[in-house]
Order: C-alpha cells, then structure tokens, then sequence
C-alpha cells in the first residue's frame, strides 16, 4: 500500500516531519503483518509490548481524605495492576503561624500527622502487605510530604518495612531515605515556585526521582498551556513547573500520571494513571523498570504507547545521527492526533481520521464504550447486572471507574464511603457489573461508570445491556452509524448510553519516521496521544546524544 492508497483508506493525515517521512501504515491490533511490507522489517508488535497499569499517588481517610483503606485497595484491584495508597505524613516549612486567614491549615494538616504517629502507620503497613497478591496485584507503601520551597513529593517504598523519618526539608527526606529502594517523586509541579509548585534547581538526576508526576487531578504540568488548567485553590500554573521547562533545563526523568484523589478510589478514571512497561508483573520487575524511567502516563484511558528510536525505547538514552523512529499507538476510543515532541516543538503530527470508515469485511473488530449514570437524584444508583454479545467474542475490556470527585476535602465535610464497583464475573461472551453511579456534580464534571470492550463480531451481533430489570440492545452496525442512550425511568432519571462503536482505523495507528538533524549535543523526544473523548496518554522521553 503506498502513501495515497493509506491515507485514501485510513483517513488519517500527516504533517511535518510525519508527512516527510518513509511510508505510514495502521497496525492492526499491533500486528507488524497488517503494516505495507516496507514497514514490516524491524517494526516492533503491540502483542509483544507489555503494558502494567497502576496509580501510586492517592488518598484516603488514613489521614486527611475520604474512605477506608480496605475499600480504596478493593477499589485498585478492580482495575489496576499495581497501587501505593498514600497517607500525609510531613509538611517540615508548613505556613500559617502568625497569620489568622491560615491558622486553620496549622492544625488541619499537623492533627493528621499525629494521628498516623500514634498507630496509624503501622496500621496501614500491615494493610497494603496483606493486600498484595504476587504475580497477580502489588501493592507498595509510600507517604507524601509537603513542601512550600521544594514542592510536594510522594516516597514510594518497594519493601514493605518502610520508615517513617522526619525531615526539615525534601533534601533532607533524600537524605535520610538514600539507603532504601525508595523513589521520591514530585507532583501537582505546575504550581508557583515557593507555593507548593515543584522548583527545579533542586532536580538531581538519580536513582530516587526517576520519574515526575505530570498529571493528576490538579491538572496537567506539561506546559503553561493547552488542557487541564490549575483551578484548585493553591493557585495558577506558571511555566517555571512544567515539565517542558524542566526537560530544557537539561533534565533527564520519566513522565507518569497518578490520581491525587482524595476520596479513596486509586485509579479513579480521568484522574490518571501510571503505565510501566516491563515483561512481567513481578515486584522486582516492575520496581526495576520504573528506575529505568521505562513508564508512561495517561489520564484515564489505557492507551498503548510503543514509541522507539533505533534500539531504545522510553526513557532510554542513545547516541545516533540518523534516528528511525517507530511509533505504535492503541487507544481506547477514536485518536484524534499522534504529536511527536522534539525539543519542546511538535515535529510531527499524526491526525486521526474525522470519522473512521469501517472495512467492509463481514466480521470485524471493534471498541465500543457503554457509559451508566446521569440523573439528577442525590442518591447513587446502584447498577447490577450484564453486558452480552449475541455473535463473536468480547476480546478484552477496560473498567472506567469512578470515585467521588474529591481532591481536597474540608473541616467540616461529612465522612464519605466508598462505593466499590465489580467486575463480577467475565468471559467471550458477556460482563456482569455491579455498579454505583452518582448524578454529575456539575455540567463539566462526569460522574458516570463505564466499560470499553473489545469486539470482534458480525455487524449483525447485538450487544445487550441488561441492568435494573431492564434490557437494551443495538447491532454492531447500529453502533458503527452512532451512539445510541436509554432513561430507566423517564427524563431526568438514570441513563445508559452505548457509545459509538470504534473501527480499527479509528484507534490504531503505527507509523515510521526519520530524523537525521541533530539540533543539539542531546536532543529529547516523546509522544504524545489525544483521543476524541478527551483522554491524553504520554510516553517518556528518549534522549538521543549527537554521534
């Protein structure tokens, strides 16, 4: 297939270096064979690439936050692989004294500190050992101390005999954690420098900050600009946090994404995550490549990101002149564009088709995302029941699941369980859920619950959703011409909505390019993903040193 019979077929459209490139091609589930011939040589698979999911930066009631532990790891082990659960322990330059409008930050944040002191944190470390499950669900310690001058930082234990230090500053929590397998790393970064906001001049490269966190539900540190803005009210983003600013500095560190969510719900869909590419989910393993900076972040969306050059991959550093990079990317719903990040400029963009023709074959692979919530009742509705496929087979899914939509709470704020949702039960043919989902907070703030399956079926399959004594149901190629939603109980009332089913071509995307130009004595690189839905992915950076 050459370049206009692609671009004819696919809908997908290049620029810059992407458009100047070798030849593009769509890789069918990550499948090299799917590739124009003159890509298949070298190409790497998607079916070789694996990708762990965890979130190691969250709240619950341990400290200041919502929810029992035992139901936030519940919640993790539905839909991640690996979590660290995090109780506030340190704030050492805290502010406040002498000051009326902030004396209450004094004793909110110290009484919580006390209260993990006086039993708390042994508490909580038999707890996180008792829920790891080797080879199936890790679970790591970890506490967070707060800084005005440095920023706030997360340490993040791999054994389970964590120590609780005190410290008078971040350098001095390194300091005193420089002994154990610990990676002590920043986030909410964007903030102002000396206001929580992560300050730069203190980044050393080394085997405890192998990665940053750019994302959470504070917002995205990437830039300045663009999504996900600071709104919370410890201030504005500034350029000075962001992890370009850091990456231009010279620095050399992962990027990863982690909820900060405050109501007991690790993982909580939109919020961010953590991806960790290592061939197995092995305590070792996983601690291993994540000190190698082989990681990723997404905010909710588990998408695949295989993004080499030469022989390295994210988070390595190579020497090459010419550098031939592969880019393989699986989303969970329609890409809207692939950008390939060199030196803080987009070199190249891979844009998604505007509406993904889907092959004329008879049975054909799909994604489709069913959604469950809305209403305007201050009760949750609690869903039972399943999702079946009439024909063909559910390949694999992903849990969209929610926690309440807490990232601070107050004095004064009633205690909040946490509603658990389950995958009960699964195999080729059907889902069962069992589900909780609140109205939406506000108009831009979703609250519903959601699975993405994986399809391959006739277009004459239906997919039935039967909930609450009720039942739906929709074609294959019903979906592929639009979503399509259902009131339980009348306007106004709950809703399920079945999106609009996703050809191949609309999230799948391999492609192979060069660049021969070195621009400095160490040029970076990354990618970057952003799907129609609103869901990003990154990948780490490679650095390439001029041969």
């Amino acid at each position: 297939m050459d370049r206009r019979d692609f671009l004819k077929a696919s809908g997908w459209t290049l620029l810059g270096l992407a458009a100047a490139g070798t030849i593009p091609g769509c890789a069918k589930l990550g499948d090299k064979d799917s590739l124009p011939d003159k890509l298949k040589k070298g190409f790497p698979s998607l079916k070789d690439l694996k990708v762990f999911w965890g979130d190691l930066h969250n709240h619950c009631n341990v400290t200041y936050g919502h929810g029992d532990l035992s139901d936030a790891l519940a919640a993790a082990g539905q839909q991640l692989d690996f979590v660290s659960v995090t109780p506030h322990a340190l704030w050492p330059d805290i502010p406040g004294e002498n000051d009326p409008r902030l004396d209450w930050v004094i004793g909110y944040h110290t009484e919580a500190f006390k209260r993990l002191r006086a039993g708390g944190y042994d508490k909580y470390l038999a707890a996180v050992e008792a829920a790891n499950r080797p080879g199936k669900f890790l679970t790591f310690p970890s506490y967070e101390c707060h800084s005005m001058e440095h920023g706030d930082h997360v340490a993040l234990f791999r054994d389970f005999n964590a120590p609780l230090v005190e410290c008078t500053s971040v350098p001095d929590l390194k300091e005193k954690l420089k002994d154990y397998d610990c990676y002590i790393t920043p986030h909410h970064m964007g903030y102002m420098t000396g206001f929580r906001g992560y300050n730069w001049a203190a980044f050393r490269e080394d085997r405890q900050t192998p990665f940053v966190e750019m994302f959470s539900r504070h917002g995205l540190a990437e830039s300045d600009t663009g999504d996900y803005d600071y709104l919370h009210d410890m201030g504005p983003r500034i350029w000075e946090g962001s992890i370009q600013y850091g990456l231009e500095q010279g620095h050399k560190f992962g990027l990863m994404c982690s909820t900060d969510q405050h109501a007991g719900y690790p993982g909580s869909y939109g919020d961010g995550r953590i991806g960790v590419y290592a061939p197995a989910l092995d305590r070792d393993v996983i601690w291993e490549n994540m000190g190698k900076r082989h990681v990723c972040g997404v905010t909710g969306d588990k998408i695949k990101i295989d993004f080499r050059i030469n022989g390295g991959v994210s988070g390595d550093v190579i020497r090459a002149g010419r550098r031939e990079i592969y880019l393989n990317v699986e989303g969970q719903n329609a890409i809207d564009y692939v950008d390939l990040i060199k030196n803080g400029q987009c070199i190249a963009r891979l844009n998604g088709p505007h509406r993904a023709a889907a092959p004329g074959d008879e049975v054909i692979r799909t994604k489709i995302k069913v959604n469950f919530g809305w209403n305007r009742e201050e009760e949750y509705v609690h869903w039972q029941g399943q999702l079946r496929l009439t024909d063909g087979s559910i390949d694999d899914m992903q849990t969209c699941f929610r926690g309440a939509a807490f990232t601070s709470p107050q004095p004064g704020e009633t205690e909040f369980h946490t509603r658990v949702n389950r995958v009960v039960e699964r195999d080729a043919q059907r889902v069962t859920l069992d589900m909780y989902s609140s109205k939406n907070p506000n108009v831009m703030t979703p609250a519903m619950q959601g699975v993405v399956l994986d399809v391959t079926a006739p277009r004459t399959a239906k997919l039935v959703a039967e909930f609450n004594g009720h039942t739906y149901e929709h074609s294959i190629g019903e979906l592929l011409g639009g979503a399509r939603a259902h009131f339980l109980r009348g306007w106004l009332s709950e809703a399920v909505q079945f999106e609009r089913a996703q050809p191949e071509a609309a999230f799948c995307a391999g492609h192979y390019m060069v660049d021969d130009k070195a621009q400095r004595d160490t040029d970076y690189y990354y990618v970057r993903v952003r799907q129609r839905d609103g869901q990003w992915g990154w990948s780490s950076p490679i650095w390439v040193e001029r041969a």
